[in-house]
C-alpha cells in the first residue's frame, strides 16, 4: 500500500486527542496532502486503546475482540489503511466467546455456532424455539457489516443500496430482538442458566439486537483479536503515522481551541503557546471537548438532553483489578462469569463478576504464568460515589475492593490459593484522570429500547473549520466508531477543500 501523500502540502490540520480516532484522522489527513499535527496530553498515544507494564507482565486494557477484521470490508480496509491490520497480521485464533456459569452448570458461547445450538439444546430442550430462533437470528447479524465508506449522511441512493445488500438480514434482527433489552430476552428463555448467559456480558438495559451483532461478529470471523494486544495495535498505527510525515506531540495538554470571529483558527496549549491551523479537528471525548476546549455555549440540545439524562442515556465503566497467576493452578479460558458473595463497590453491590484470561498471549507474562483479569460493571451513579471520596478515602476503598476480588476468586478457584499476585487496579476515575473520560466511561451512550439511538453531527453549529471524531458521535461507541470518526472528519474537509481521500 502507498502511505506516502501525493498532494501538494499547503494547509495544517491540527487535531487534539491521539486516541484512536485522532490517529485516524491524522493518517487520512496526510493521504489527502495536509500538513498534520497531532497533540496528546499523555506520554503515550492510544487514548483508552492502550495496556502497561507492571511486575514484568502486561496489562491489555481494551480489545476483548476487534470488529473489522475480516478482508474484504470497509472496515477492514480503514485498519488496514491506518496501520492496524495488515497480511501478515496474526490473531490469537480464540475459539469462544465467553462462559456462564451457574450453580454447577455451565454454558458457553462458541464461535462455532453449530456447537452453540448443540449445547443449547442439549442443556434445555424446553427451549428449543427460543434457542433456534435465536441462533438464526445470530446467523442474520454476522453478515451485519459497519459502514465505513463514507459518512453516511452524504451517502447516495447507490451508497444507501450497497450498504442496504450487505446489511439485507439486519432487519430481520431488529424486528425480533431491536424492541427489547438483554432482561427480555432473558425472560423467553425457561432453564435459570441461560436466563443469566444472556444478562452477563453487556449491561441488560443493552437493547438485544446489539448482543446478536456482537456475537454474529466473532461467529463470522469479522471479530478476531490481533496478537499482541491494544498497545501493539496502537504502536503500529503511530508508526504508519510518523511514516507519512504526520506529527505527534506528546505530553502536550490541550488548553482550549483559538476561535476568531466564529472560525476555528488554532488551539492554545496548556503551557501558553498558540499553534496555528487551517482546520481543527477534536478527537477527545466530547465533554471535555464542551466543557474545556470550546465551551458549553456551543453544546446543543441534543447533546444537553443526553448529558443532563443519565436514566435514558446510561454511561457504563468498570472496577477493575488485574492478576498475573501460574498456569497450572488457572485452566480456565476466555471470560468466565460466575455467583460470588456479595461485592460493594462504588456504593452498590454485586453477587456476579467476571475474569478474563489472557492464556493466549504468553508473551504478556512469564513464562509458567498468565494474566487474568476482574471486571465490576460500574454506572453513573457509581462513579458519583467514587467521585465524592477524598483522595485517602478512595485508596482504602480500592484496597477493600481488591481484597474482597481475591477472597471471591479463591472461593471460585480454590487452586489460585498461594499461586496468584495482584498486578493492578483501577476505578472510572482512573480513565477519567489518563483519558478525560465522561464518568470514566469507556464506551459511548447504552443503547436502550425505546431510546432512539444516539448519532450526532461531526461539526458544531456556530463554528467554522472545526470538526468533531470521537466515539461519542454514535452509540455505542468503541473502537470502530472511533476509526471511522477520524476518517469521516478528513473526507468532510477534504470534499470541501476538492481533495481525494
Amino acid at each position: 500500500m502507498n502511505t506516502t501523500a501525493k498532494q501538494k502540502i499547503d494547509k495544517k490540520i491540527v487535531i487534539i486527542g491521539g486516541g484512536i480516532a485522532g490517529l485516524s484522522a491524522g493518517i487520512y489527513g496526510c493521504r489527502a496532502g495536509y500538513e498534520v499535527e497531532i497533540y496528546e496530553k499523555n506520554p503515550v498515544a492510544g487514548g483508552q486503546c492502550m495496556g502497561w507494564n507492571r511486575k514484568g507482565c502486561h496489562i491489555d486494557n481494551c480489545i476483548h475482540w476487534l470488529t473489522g477484521t475480516k478482508k474484504g470490508s470497509a472496515l477492514y480496509e480503514v485498519w488496514e489503511t491506518i496501520g492496524a491490520l495488515d497480511e501478515n497480521t496474526q490473531f490469537v485464533g480464540d475459539d469462544l466467546f465467553y462462559t456462564t456459569v451457574l450453580n454447577g452448570q455451565r454454558m458457553t458461547l462458541w464461535k462455532d455456532l453449530e456447537r452453540t445450538e448443540a449445547e443449547l439444546l442439549a442443556l434445555s430442550p424446553e427451549d428449543t424455539d427460543e434457542i433456534k430462533k435465536f441462533i438464526q437470528h445470530v446467523r442474520y447479524a454476522s453478515e451485519c457489516e459497519v459502514p465505513a465508506e463514507k459518512p453516511m449522511e452524504a451517502m447516495s441512493i447507490k451508497d444507501y443500496i450497497r450498504l442496504g445488500a450487505s446489511m439485507a438480514y439486519m432487519p430481520k434482527v431488529t424486528k425480533e430482538y431491536g424492541s427489547i433489552d438483554l432482561q427480555d430476552l432473558a425472560a423467553r428463555f425457561k432453564h435459570p442458566l441461560l436466563k443469566v448467559l444472556f444478562t452477563d456480558y453487556m449491561p441488560k438495559e443493552y437493547v438485544a439486537s446489539s448482543f446478536l451483532v456482537s456475537y454474529g461478529t466473532m461467529v463470522s470471523g469479522n471479530g478476531e483479536i490481533p496478537s499482541g494486544g491494544s498497545l501493539a495495535m496502537v504502536n503500529r498505527i503511530v508508526e504508519r503515522f510518523r511514516q507519512m510525515g504526520g506529527k505527534l506531540y506528546l505530553n502536550s495538554p490541550v488548553a482550549s481551541v483559538l476561535i476568531e470571529n466564529g472560525k476555528a483558527v488554532g488551539i492554545e496549549l496548556q503551557d501558553r503557546r498558540h499553534i496555528m491551523a487551517d482546520y481543527v479537528i477534536s478527537a477527545t471525548d466530547t465533554m471535555e471537548m464542551f466543557s474545556h476546549l470550546i465551551g458549553k455555549e456551543y453544546m446543543s440540545k441534543k447533546w444537553q438532553s443526553c448529558y443532563s439524562d443519565s436514566k435514558t442515556y446510561p454511561l457504563f465503566s468498570g472496577m477493575q483489578a488485574a492478576f498475573v497467576v501460574d498456569r497450572d493452578a488457572y485452566s480456565e479460558r476466555g471470560t468466565i462469569f460466575f455467583d460470588c458473595s456479595p461485592i460493594e463497590s462504588g456504593g452498590s453491590s454485586t453477587c456476579r463478576m467476571s475474569v478474563k484470561s489472557y492464556d493466549y498471549e504468553p508473551s504478556f507474562a512469564p513464562e509458567g504464568k498468565t494474566v487474568i483479569q476482574v471486571n465490576i460493571a460500574q454506572y453513573d451513579a457509581e462513579y458519583l460515589y467514587w467521585r465524592s471520596l477524598s483522595k485517602e478515602d478512595y485508596a482504602k476503598e480500592k484496597q477493600r475492593i481488591l481484597h474482597a476480588i481475591e477472597e471471591r476468586l479463591y472461593q471460585q478457584f480454590p487452586s489460585l490459593k498461594g499461586h496468584m499476585e495482584v498486578l493492578d487496579c483501577w476505578t472510572p476515575l482512573t480513565y477519567e484522570r489518563y483519558c478525560n473520560a465522561y464518568h470514566g466511561a469507556y464506551m459511548s451512550f447504552t443503547m436502550k429500547k425505546g431510546v432512539k439511538s444516539f448519532r450526532a453531527k461531526r461539526t458544531v453549529k456556530g463554528m467554522k473549520n472545526f470538526y468533531i471524531a470521537s466515539q461519542w458521535l454514535m452509540a455505542p461507541g468503541g473502537l470502530p466508531v472511533a476509526a471511522t470518526a477520524g476518517k469521516f472528519a478528513i473526507w468532510w474537509i477534504a470534499k470541501r477543500d476538492k481533495r481525494k481521500l
